[in-house]
């Protein structure tokens, strides 16, 4: 990973540091997604949305990464075209050592039982007119779970009960349901396939604040019984803080940073990614531990029409910014051990990775 290319060159990539694939759970590679932007009466394409651009990353089993950025970064987009909810326009994904975008429809629900999501608003990712006990009879009919119709209602009973919902939930539509209790029935049908890998999509950034801790403990619960992974996509820095191993920081579609949690919260090394936890409240009273605020300049750039070399340069807060900020796209490199960052002006650590 040394070297910078030119502002038409491949996007900074963190390959080099992957660990081996027999300890992987899933490897993504060089992901790629854009958008036809198309204009006038015949709708042709003029131009390219380039939501996700050469995202590289990894989950080994029973770990969570953190997936962090401003609203319109690519965060969603990546996790939907994990799942093949989205289809890519480049790069690989694979699941255990599986090709996941070369899997035909009998292979990709076997995926699916596999890898699930979590929705951010769990209103309008559930269907109205179903009741929770149907919901759920649904997806076990479909993919084949429960046995038969006896078998179905006691394990409708036994995952209502892991979310902590009881049988007077089990008819009950969406709508007499509260947003905590339809999150947490939307939790209760990605549990139903008895998957090995969550997205979750925002989990708590719909719900009352009163309820978000009860939902974040259950997650964190169901981790540790189940063994499970997580994919935690959020703007909220607290809520991956407590919940990651490791964070990715996304700006417009590329990783700006990669380290483990407690180092990137402590020793964050892009500009970016310090004025995201500048804005981060710390309850301590006196203000001790807050850091100094700081606030970017103008607004996000357009992802259809990138500024060239480094894309966060005209935001950057760096009072004398090199003239190669402009021109080159700076790569993703070790700034210590297992903390890489994508900025020129940050210099490059001794330590490399573990």
């Amino acid at each position: 990973m040394s070297g910078i290319p030119g502002p038409d060159g491949v996007p900074p990539t963190l390959e080099g540091s992957f660990p081996p694939s027999r300890e992987l759970l899933l490897e993504v590679k060089g992901l790629t997604k854009r958008f036809p932007v198309r204009s006038g009466v015949l709708g042709r394409t003029t131009g390219w949305l380039r939501a996700v651009d050469g995202l590289d990353f990894w989950l080994r089993p029973g770990e969570t990464l953190g997936l962090v950025g401003e609203s319109g970064c690519g965060k969603s987009t990546a996790g939907r075209v994990v799942l093949r909810l989205l289809e890519p326009t480049s790069g690989s994904v694979r699941f255990l050592g599986d090709d996941v975008l070369a899997m035909d429809r009998d292979a990709l629900r076997r995926y699916r039982r596999s890898a699930q999501i979590v929705f951010q608003d769990p209103y309008g990712s559930l269907d109205p007119r179903m009741t929770a006990s149907g919901m759920l009879a649904e997806v076990l009919s479909v993919h084949g779970l429960g046995g038969d119709a006896g078998g179905r209602r006691r394990r409708i009973g036994e995952l209502l009960a892991r979310v902590g919902l009881g049988p007077e939930h089990e008819q009950r539509y969406p709508h007499e349901l509260s947003g905590g209790q339809r999150q947490r029935l939307g939790i209760a049908r990605a549990l139903s396939v008895e998957p090995r890998f969550i997205v979750l999509d925002e989990p708590v950034s719909a719900l009352d604040v009163s309820v978000r801790a009860q939902v974040v403990n259950l997650l964190e619960d169901l981790q540790r019984e189940l063994g499970l992974a997580y994919l935690v996509i959020a703007h909220d820095l607290a809520l991956v803080e407590h919940l990651s191993d490791r964070v990715l920081v996304m700006y417009l579609g590329r990783i700006v940073e990669a380290a483990p949690a407690a180092r990137l919260y402590r020793e964050p090394r892009h500009p970016y990614t310090r004025a995201l936890l500048s804005a981060v409240p710390r309850p301590d009273p006196r203000g001790r531990a807050q850091r100094a605020r700081i606030v970017l300049p103008g607004d996000l750039p357009s992802p259809i029409h990138l500024p060239p070399g480094c894309p966060f340069h005209p935001r950057c807060p760096h009072p004398a910014k090199d003239l190669e900020c402009t021109r080159l796209l700076p790569p993703l490199e070790a700034k210590g051990d297992n903390h890489f960052a994508a900025c020129i002006k940050e210099p490059a650590n001794a330590l490399t990775r573990g």
